[in-house]
């Protein structure tokens, strides 16, 4: 050796920047989901996802998951057995079908957005002062405006 020190080489500013976002949003979402009291699990993405989306088969609503068309099947089987999820006919393919929401399935999403929507409201309230809350109104649209895909 010849006694030279090997460093790490340094990211771009704006690397260690989205490195830095990336990781806070995702413990971000993770705290909110968890502290509310409404852990992700396959049940709630789908709804999520068909709310999101809207109606679709059961091999789109894997695909958008990124899971087996078998699991989504499974998890569909379940959320249609307690009447959180319908079937109508795809108008588009006469063999297939469409998942939607029912009422209940609206309802139950609704209602695990707003629980979040209000552990997070609070959070704010307690935990930021006039001058963070304004500061993080002004995030807002920059983060849209990174995920904007136009």
């Amino acid at each position: 050796m010849t006694g030279e020190t090997r460093t790490a080489p340094v990211a771009a500013p704006s690397e260690a920047l989205a490195e830095s976002l990336r990781g806070a949003v995702g413990r971000f979402v993770r705290a909110v989901r968890s502290q509310s009291g409404t852990p992700r699990d396959a049940q709630a993405d789908a709804l999520a996802e068909l709310a999101h989306a809207g109606p679709m088969s059961i091999a789109g609503l894997a695909e958008s998951r990124g899971v087996t068309h078998q699991s989504m099947r499974l998890v569909v089987m379940r959320l249609e057995t307690v009447g959180l999820l319908k079937r109508q006919p795809d108008p588009a393919d006469g063999r297939g079908w469409l998942m939607s929401l029912t009422a209940a399935g609206r309802r139950t999403v609704e209602k695990d957005r707003q629980v979040r929507a209000n552990w997070l409201a609070q959070a704010i309230d307690e935990k930021l002062s006039p001058l963070e809350r304004e500061e993080l109104s002004r995030a807002v649209p920059l983060l849209l405006r990174l995920i904007d895909a136009e």
